[in-house]
């Protein structure tokens, strides 16, 4: 669907089922995104999955973030969208710890970024990230998200982030003419 320098964006399929439910158990995931792990059965997940696929919410776009060489190793999304206002929250998780630190989250969040600004009318992206969670930081910034508040929720401090498309058209405009 979306390829960019590492990664892929596709479609979702029933095979990425096992990764994703394998990282949704994973505690030290849910504790990056201030959740706890689920704790049904891989049936029930299953078949909660299947449904998904079948029948997507229209306020939410799921990818999966694969390798070049065909390697499931996250997924990202973009959910809460509200046509009114314009915008919509992100969401990102590289679940395969062997592509930590090395540029595929960024990747992958840049790709979705100019595909949500390329393929709908949307003006604005925004994501909440826990206050603790630096790596996120980083990588969200390489993307020009910009801080624009915090947030206490559940007990959790978040760090509220945003862009907007004439921010991301103006860096188009840059890296085109320095071509």
């Amino acid at each position: 669907m979306t390829d960019s320098s590492k990664i892929a964006l596709r479609s979702k399929r029933l095979s990425d089922v096992r990764n994703d439910y394998d990282w949704q158990r994973d505690h030290e995931l849910a504790r990056l995104d201030a959740t706890t792990p689920i704790t049904c059965s891989f049936e029930e997940y299953l078949a909660d999955y299947a449904n998904e696929l079948r029948y997507p919410s229209p306020s939410r776009c799921s990818f999966a973030v694969e390798t070049h060489d065909g390697q499931h190793i996250g997924n990202c999304v973009y959910y809460n969208t509200n046509e009114g206002k314009s915008e919509t929250e992100l969401g990102i998780i590289i679940g395969d710890r062997e592509y930590w630190n090395k540029g595929y989250g960024t990747d992958a969040v840049s790709a979705l970024i100019d595909h949500i600004f390329r393929q709908t009318k949307l003006d604005r992206i925004h994501l909440k990230t826990l206050t603790s969670n630096l790596r996120a930081h980083k990588c969200f910034q390489k993307c020009n998200l910009k801080p624009c508040g915090y947030l206490e929720r559940d007990g959790y401090e978040f760090l509220l982030m945003e862009i907007y498309r004439t921010e991301w058209q103006k860096l188009q405009l840059k890296t085109s003419s320095a071509l």
